[in-house]
């Protein structure tokens, strides 16, 4: 409760500051509280020092006195805690391109936190931590990361060679980069690629050999990054698989429930399964890795794949007279 007064109060600083003038009930209703607590945090700023008063009439309301201004930094607690994490995650997410960048902000905001405050930090960082969010090498992809966000600041298209999942070797590609995006633990590009006449996303760890080019673009006033994420993720094309898990195995399945659309217990105490997957190797590859205590059930191409890869994998394993054959 008194971290959300906390907050209002600092609100309410920040729209007298702004917008002189504000009738008692605008800031209200601005701050989602009733009257009768916008004249109790009035009494609060007066006791802390600052300064508000009214004028009368038509025109009139409450502001802050003049000339008075916030304080650079007034942060509540759980603000500064928050802004210390964010400076650790950048420099997790970014490596060496922000690293310096994060350092020099956190320790500004140190020197600056009165020491309740600067105590909170120093525990959050001993305390709590995040890690290990890329799945790729971070250095090896710098380079790359670099060039392509000056690019997309400078608004320069992008000559790449692109290693793609479906080819044996990597192809040149013309690109206009529009955003970098950090999901799944992978970074990717989003641009309008010149082969595919399109806007693509291209996983950065697969890029080589990236040179930016003197032609210059413009993003077009309809894209939307967070409209085009959806709408990618809407369109990957799904495979619906359905697995079980025999009884013993049951734990596997309450232990990672974010991973199933569906779970559904059966009588003899096995445990059936949806999820989609993305292609049918990825749905095999997911199958096997539980071992025997669960079957493929559906789709039928799929039960296909993973009897041959047992059978293939087999002929590599056979042990004879307790040698390897």
């Amino acid at each position: 409760m008194m971290n959300n007064t906390a907050t209002r109060l600092i609100t309410l600083i920040f729209l007298l500051q702004n917008q002189p003038n504000q009738k008692a009930s605008e800031l209200a209703g601005k701050l989602g509280v009733s009257l009768r607590t916008i004249h109790r945090y009035f009494d609060m700023l007066d006791e802390m020092g600052i300064p508000i008063y009214a004028e009368r009439g038509p025109y009139g309301g409450f502001s802050l006195v003049r000339g008075y201004k916030m304080p650079p930094l007034v942060f509540t607690l759980e603000e500064a805690v928050a802004v210390a994490l964010g400076t650790g995650l950048v420099k997790e997410l970014w490596g060496e391109l922000y690293r310096e960048a994060a350092q020099g902000a956190l320790a500004k905001l140190e020197n600056l936190l009165p020491d309740e405050q600067v105590h909170e930090v120093a525990w959050s960082r001993r305390s709590l931590a995040v890690t290990g969010l890329n799945r790729a090498d971070l250095n090896a992809q710098t380079p790359s990361l670099e060039k392509l966000r000056r690019a997309i600041r400078e608004k320069r298209s992008v000559s790449m060679n692109y290693q793609s999942s479906q080819l044996p070797h990597p192809t040149q590609r013309g690109l206009d980069p529009y955003a970098l995006v950090h999901r799944w633990g992978w970074w990717y590009v989003i641009g309008f690629c010149h082969v595919r006449r399109e806007i693509r996303s291209f996983r950065v760890d697969r890029i080589s050999e990236i040179s930016m080019l003197d032609t210059a673009f413009s993003v077009p006033a309809d894209f939307d990054l967070q409209s085009y994420l959806l709408n990618e993720l809407q369109s990957q094309p799904q495979i619906k698989v359905k697995l079980q898990f025999q009884a013993d195995a049951a734990n596997l399945v309450t232990a990672n429930r974010s991973y199933w659309e569906s779970i559904e217990t059966q009588a003899d105490g096995s445990v059936i399964v949806i999820l989609s997957a993305p292609t049918l190797e990825w749905a095999a590859s997911t199958t096997l890795a539980y071992g025997p205590v669960v079957e493929a059930l559906e789709p039928l191409e799929l039960r296909i794949m993973v009897a041959e890869w047992i059978a293939l994998a087999a002929q590599k394993y056979t042990i004879e007279n307790g040698k390897h054959s």
